[in-house]
């Protein structure tokens, strides 16, 4: 799911491996840096090398052409490119050959009303559910109300992206929009075919040059736990910690749910914009 056209956008592997070793330096791996380098990053030859496999069998992996990669060759190349977990489960994901799938319809996700009534429940806890391609499916009051600055909060990547208010409620934006496309792609790296995640990169990359950057990056990142930086116009700086759960029920989703210390700023802040959101409901 590359945005670019042509035959290589069909090849996730090749884009993979390209760009984790564009981000390499022959000393960062123990090589010496002889030569001029047109381009930035390990050459083929020296993965090949670092790897143990010839710069051939290397070559036909990045051009698509090796479609049965063993599960060895694949943990060398992981080690050769310094991955982390994250990046090798990915690597393994895009590196298992898939039958072509008939055109389907997008899949159609919706919160069950048992955690609708939970969500509902939490009236001091932002919490909210997510679609497997970050798509907000449910949210609380009290999420509704952290994300009020925003025209539209139906989807992470296009508030990130497309909606001017991005700048201002995330601190750390650049932080946020890393994360952001790097759950992205470990989205894609599970089903590349799937409909609305076509249609989302799609869309994003041809509005946003900063997401076709990052996109770019091949970064890949599940969403676990993390503190997040705000900016409220109503009750100004937030710190918030979140956890994100599986669905068991529906193991596309996760249920976000966000906290601030007790006794902090951030409490006080959060409780304030929780009382708000009660006054402006009546």
């Amino acid at each position: 799911m590359d945005t670019d056209k042509g035959p290589a956008a069909e090849n996730a592997l090749g884009g993979f491996l390209r760009a984790r070793r564009a981000r390499l330096r022959p000393e960062d791996t123990g090589l010496p840096a002889t030569g001029r380098r047109r381009v930035p990053g390990l050459r083929r030859e020296e993965v090949a090398a670092l790897a143990g496999v010839s710069t051939d069998y290397y070559m036909r992996l990045e051009q698509g052409r090796e479609r049965h990669p063993s599960r060895r060759i694949l943990e060398a190349v992981a080690r050769a490119l310094q991955l982390d977990d994250e990046a090798v489960a990915h690597l393994f994901r895009v590196a298992t050959p898939t039958t072509r799938r008939t055109r389907r319809a997008p899949l159609v996700e919706r919160v069950a009303p048992p955690l609708h009534r939970l969500l509902d429940t939490w009236s001091a806890t932002p919490a909210f559910v997510l679609g497997h391609a970050l798509d907000v499916l449910a949210a609380n009051r009290l999420a509704d109300a952290l994300h009020s600055g925003f025209a539209h909060s139906d989807n992470l990547l296009r508030m990130t992206f497309l909606d001017p208010a991005a700048r201002g409620f995330y601190r750390d934006w650049d932080r946020a929009a890393e994360s952001a496309v790097a759950t992205l792609r470990r989205a894609a790296g599970v089903d590349p075919e799937d409909p609305r995640l076509r249609e989302l990169v799609g869309e994003l990359a041809l509005k946003s040059a900063d997401f076709r950057e990052l996109w770019a990056r091949h970064d890949v990142r599940g969403k676990i736990r993390e503190a997040k930086l705000f900016h409220h116009p109503q009750v100004g700086d937030l710190e918030l910690h979140y956890e994100a759960f599986t669905v068991n029920s529906a193991p596309t989703q996760q249920l976000i749910v966000y906290q601030a210390e007790p006794g902090s700023t951030s409490a006080d802040a959060l409780s304030l914009l929780g009382s708000l959101s009660v006054r402006g409901a009546r």
